[in-house]
């Protein structure tokens, strides 16, 4: 039988004496001029055998950062392949939490000072290291594990869109107003989470999905990673101080743990408790894993098994009609007096730069690289998008997996939005917001579906 072998190592944290640098997320640029909590690196490594015979192999690598930056990220996987010469660098998956206060680390997105302050490519070459000293680390400790796999339910995420009377739509709307009528799309309240045990029945890791960035604190000039610091600090108190927390954030691009109504209530609550937001956050998440932990505590499966594809999928882009093209072209001509405006005014720039390429001819499709899993009973998928939720519930409810994970922003991510959204507009359905739009989206659903079912060929 197939043995599937973890666990993991949490990446090194770094505390900066002087500033830490940008920090992403923002149109605006901040500096981070201190270390709220620690970001860190969590890498799994998964192998399955038969004997001496390699069946397949995985290692996912949870950080807490905006997204993951392609060149990082090819800088990363060459060095890990140097490194480990008997793992298949291709199945090598990085993930963003999607945390807006985590160091910058790429050049020109913000006016960020020369002097005193960390800049995004010092960053980045000190991030590439620590990542794939993770991930090296998780491989060369790999040992004989149990999985297990659980499912709870937590309040986290509310979706961020209000619509109004007259259709449009706006990403953190008032919802007070006379012409509110609703909140756009769906929410997914399920907390999906993986267990690794060692043969002696001692709790190594766990993998947590929800859908749900990292964000709580967003605005904030801090290095923190939001309310995942409080889960694990949570879990670790209850479970050993060397357990490993891989954070997953599921489709949830039109998604946030901000409260668009009932906000009174919830926070006369939060005040009783005694709780701070994150802690409060924190509370529900780790409710949810105790909740999927009584159940999948009594089924630690040996002998798994792991099957790993890889696939470079091709989306259609989105097209840019006239109209945006002029509109786009009008900001940029009305932002571009104030320096303060740099990273805005690229942002419409793009737009523009978009239009005129569509002109001069066929536009290449996005290039994805996919990556689905098989672990037991469970199925793991990734995309690179900040992806409506709305495609994730297609996903999980047409997969023949017990459980299904989605891990978006394996990538550097831009939002992929429903035809209802694109319908209603505002930031994260505008063309400055997407790359690929509500075709792509569906050609995404459908292949990821396709290559799930593909791993339970009995169905």
């Amino acid at each position: 039988m197939p043995v599937c072998r973890t666990p993991c190592w949490r990446g090194d944290r770094q505390h900066h004496t002087r500033s830490t640098g940008g920090a992403a997320g923002q149109m605006r640029t901040r500096i981070a001029r201190d270390v709220e909590s620690p970001v860190t690196a969590t890498a799994l490594a998964l192998e399955s055998r038969d004997g001496d015979k390699v069946l397949d192999q995985a290692v996912l690598v949870s950080c807490d950062l905006v997204s993951i930056d392609a060149a990082v990220f090819e800088q990363v996987r060459r060095r890990v392949k140097e490194r480990l010469p008997d793992l298949d660098s291709q199945k090598l998956v990085l993930n963003a939490t999607h945390t807006h206060t985590a160091p910058v680390m790429k050049e020109g997105q913000y006016a960020i000072p020369k002097d005193g302050v960390m800049q995004p490519a010092e960053y980045a070459e000190f991030l590439a290291s620590q990542v794939v000293d993770a991930a090296v680390k998780a491989w060369e400790s790999r040992q004989p594990a149990r999985a297990g796999w659980g499912l709870g339910h937590a309040v986290v995420a509310q979706n961020r869109r209000a619509i109004y009377a007259d259709g449009h739509a706006q990403m953190y709307g008032l919802t007070n107003r006379a012409d509110f009528r609703g909140i756009e799309g769906s929410e997914d309240q399920g907390v999906e989470v993986l267990f690794f045990w060692n043969p002696e029945g001692k709790l190594l890791a766990t993998a947590i999905n929800i859908a749900c960035p990292a964000q709580e604190v967003e605005s904030l000039s801090v290095v923190t990673a939001d309310f995942w610091h409080e889960v694990r600090e949570s879990l670790r108190a209850k479970h050993g101080k060397d357990l490993l927390v891989l954070a997953w954030t599921g489709a949830a691009g039109d998604q946030s743990p901000h409260l668009m109504y009932r906000k009174l209530a919830e926070e006369r609550m939060r005040t009783l408790r005694g709780l701070t937001r994150l802690q409060e956050l924190s509370r529900r998440i780790v409710a949810a894993w105790d909740e999927a932990y009584e159940g999948a505590r009594k089924e630690q499966n040996a002998g798994v098994p792991l099957v790993h594809k890889v696939e470079t999928i091709k989306l259609p882009p989105r097209i840019i009609t006239e109209s945006e093209a002029a509109a786009a072209r009008a900001n940029v001509e009305k932002l571009s007096k104030d320096p303060k405006n740099q990273r805005t005014v690229g942002w419409h720039q793009k737009v523009v730069d978009r239009f005129e390429q569509q002109k001069a001819g066929p536009i290449d499709p996005f290039l994805m690289e996919l990556h689905v899993i098989r672990l037991g009973d469970v199925a793991i998928a990734t995309n690179v998008f900040e992806l409506f939720t709305e495609y994730g519930i297609q996903m999980k409810a047409r997969s023949p997996a017990i459980q299904t994970f989605l891990i978006q922003l394996a990538g550097p991510g831009s939002y992929l939005p429903t035809e209802h959204a694109v319908h209603g507009g505002g930031y994260s359905a505008i063309p400055e917001s997407n790359l690929v739009g509500p075709e792509g989206g569906q050609v995404l659903v459908d292949r990821t579906v396709e290559l799930i079912n593909s791993l339970w060929p009995q169905n």
